[in-house]
């Protein structure tokens, strides 16, 4: 069996049992890699290094995405310790120390990131956590990281309607991604939608806010289904969408299920001209395991796509392809993976070079604002809520398998935690950095957009 969690050092004897005997028991193999991340890896991380944890999965139904988080992950750590790419004018580590990753796979296995979070924060003693794909593996560990009062920076997408002063938000908020989709839908498609998801929190809460933005608009769902997480049969929601006849159909399924949906949508003779797809979760990470040919014409809306035109980006993509190979592509999740790192490596150089230590209320005091110049262009960590400023852009796919970008705002978009179509006027702000009551304020306003 492999090892079940590992770090840049050599584990001892009893952690190696302990983490052994988590996977045994839960009768999975909660693999990990060595630490190694790629032919071009520092290996000598100096004198007391700072420890970071790493927490995707690299197996089980969500590994077809989230193995490029870590990927990502890897990059930007290796590039933090060795003073190259973004991190250049900064020296090799951070304010002279090197990150140590501790590296954890809970295998998509919701339990399991509970699990590994603890044994990450108690027994490895990591200053921070860099992980989660899905909502229903961030709401495992939520109570883990309030409790203990530790750091999670967490890069997805998610449904909002979650405010908390433990987590970092690098992904899209509702109105960075929903807002906008929905509209472009009912203008370009049409008003009657069929919407599809994997069955957990997010694909429901998401079509929720979607639904609630389509009526909105004039619109109405005529079909909501939800497949189990990993079903890779959808001839009987296709023959639904048949005969529903709607305008368009929005996606949120997510992990193995996507190629085989887009792979048989098309089998079933129905084409994007037919039904065009909307999607969230599908990247090009997905359309390079399902075939281009199964997505052309169909559209996602993210923050960020491997077209994206800025010199940032086109470094990202050379520098990620030069560690992992000419054949992989990058997204817009693991994008987010990137950039959040710099945010973590850029709060820990202001609390060092300040003279303070690296505990989990310095190194929230100063996250809250940071800025970094990311392949989608300038983004900022809101100072309010933890969420943070990304563009909002929709993409139509080619047939290489990568995007033409046919919406995109001008700057970065103000995050807000909470659907204003559901819950409007409501808020999230932290009034100080360690305030951890509930800060959902309810103002009564419609929020008028704010751009960085």
């Amino acid at each position: 069996m492999a090892k079940p969690h590992v770090s840049d050092t050599n584990l001892n004897r009893r952690k190696f049992i302990q983490y052994g005997s988590l996977a045994v028991g839960s009768s999975i193999v909660a693999a990990c890699t060595g630490g190694g991340s790629g032919p071009s890896e520092s290996t000598d991380l100096g004198e007391d290094p700072i420890k970071v944890g790493v927490m995707y999965s690299t197996t089980g139904t969500i590994a077809i995405v989230e193995k490029s988080l870590q990927d990502a992950t890897f990059l930007a750590i290796e590039q933090i310790n060795t003073g190259t790419g973004p991190w250049e004018a900064n020296g090799a580590g951070i304010a002279g120390k090197k990150i140590e990753k501790v590296v954890v796979n809970p295998d998509s296995n919701w339990d399991l990131y509970n699990q590994m979070s603890k044994r990450l924060i108690d027994e490895d003693q990591v200053v921070c956590v860099l992980g989660c794909y899905t909502s229903a593996s961030r709401k495992s560990v939520l109570p883990v990281f309030e409790e203990k009062d530790a750091i999670l920076y967490y890069p997805v997408y998610y449904e909002g309607n979650e405010c908390s002063s433990n987590v970092f938000y690098t992904g899209a908020a509702p109105n960075q991604q929903i807002t906008d989709s929905i509209p472009y839908c009912y203008e370009n498609f049409g008003p009657k939608g069929f919407f599809i998801g994997s069955d957990y929190i997010y694909p429901k809460e998401s079509n929720r806010i979607a639904k609630a933005e389509l009526e909105k608009a004039g619109g109405t769902v005529v079909g909501d289904e939800y497949a189990a997480l990993g079903t890779t049969e959808f001839i009987t929601i296709i023959n639904k969408i048949k005969a529903a006849k709607p305008d368009f159909v929005l996606s949120n399924l997510v992990g193995d299920s996507i190629p085989a949906f887009y792979r048989q949508f098309k089998d079933a003779g129905i084409t994007s001209d037919d039904i065009p797809i909307m999607a969230y979760p599908t990247t090009e990470e997905e359309i390079q395991a399902m075939g281009p040919e199964y997505s052309t014409g169909h559209f996602t809306s993210f923050n960020y796509f491997q077209t994206v035109d800025t010199p940032e980006n086109k470094a990202f993509v050379e520098q990620f392809q030069a560690m992992f190979g000419k054949g992989r592509v990058t997204n817009g999740v693991m994008e987010a993976a990137y950039l959040q790192t710099f945010f973590m490596a850029q709060a820990m150089k202001q609390v060092l070079e300040e003279g303070g230590e690296l505990t989990p209320g310095n190194i929230r005091e100063a996250t809250r604002g940071q800025e970094f110049d990311a392949p989608q262009g300038k983004v900022k960590i809101d100072p309010d809520n933890y969420h943070t400023y990304l563009y909002s852009r929709i993409g139509k796919w080619k047939e290489d398998g990568q995007a033409e970008i046919v919406f995109a705002t001008d700057a970065a978009v103000k995050p807000i935690a909470w659907s204003q179509t559901l819950y409007k006027g409501r808020v999230c702000e932290h009034t100080t950095p360690d305030d951890r009551s509930d800060p959902t304020k309810e103002t009564g306003k419609d929020l008028e957009p704010v751009f960085l």
